[in-house]
């Protein structure tokens, strides 16, 4: 009696963790200016330092550049910028986070720029508030939902919309015949280190 007691104990228990799994979700939270944003876990591809990015002329305003992830050619967009927020100056700190995002049946890695990661946490599928007024200046679209992490108000993003300009950008620039080179490193070279080894090769 006492064995089937516990084994029912256990299977209420195991179904009561399962039940909370799928009640839930799971993102990474991240800082941009003193705001804290969070991104479905699953949508994130890796995180790495800020390298610098290869400027594309006539892009998006809130787009970097791109850089080059294991030969693919991965557009760096500028959250602050994209969010209405002044662009950040001192980038030492700064992080990129690279998320899949799916437009017009095409899915590619998109880097976002932010200020820091924070923590994954898990918000109840409920607990996300809706409402236009309740987002600020940042476009309704863009937003999930609202929810409350550790006493901290978290503006959960709709990653897809809010990146797929600059995923459309990146494609078009990128077909055959219209190709930008990328250095492995994807940092744009200081124009007058190379105008200055220039120089030297000129005294020789």
């Amino acid at each position: 009696m006492q064995a089937s007691s516990a084994v029912n104990a256990g299977a209420t228990a195991f179904e009561d963790i399962h039940r909370e799994a799928h009640d839930s979700e799971q993102y990474l939270t991240f800082l941009v200016g003193t705001e804290h944003y969070g991104v479905e876990i699953l949508k994130v591809q890796e995180i790495k330092g800020w390298e610098g990015a290869t400027h594309v002329p006539n892009t998006i305003e809130y787009v970097r550049g791109v850089m080059n992830l294991r030969g693919d050619i991965v557009p760096v967009v500028d959250l602050r910028v994209r969010l209405g927020i002044e662009s950040q100056v001192d980038l030492d700190k700064s992080v990129v986070i690279v998320v899949r995002v799916e437009v017009d049946g095409r899915e590619r890695g998109v880097g976002m720029l932010v200020d820091g990661v924070a923590d994954v946490c898990d918000v109840r599928r409920g607990e996300l508030q809706e409402g236009a007024d309740l987002y600020g200046d940042i476009p309704p679209e863009f937003v999930r939902g609202l929810g409350s992490v550790d006493s901290r108000l978290l503006v959960v993003l709709e990653i897809d919309r809010l990146l797929e300009d600059a995923l459309r950008t990146s494609l078009r620039e990128h077909t055959p015949g219209a190709r930008v080179a990328v250095s492995n490193t994807a940092a744009t070279p200081d124009r007058n280190t190379t105008d200055r080894s220039s120089n030297r090769e000129d005294a020789r």
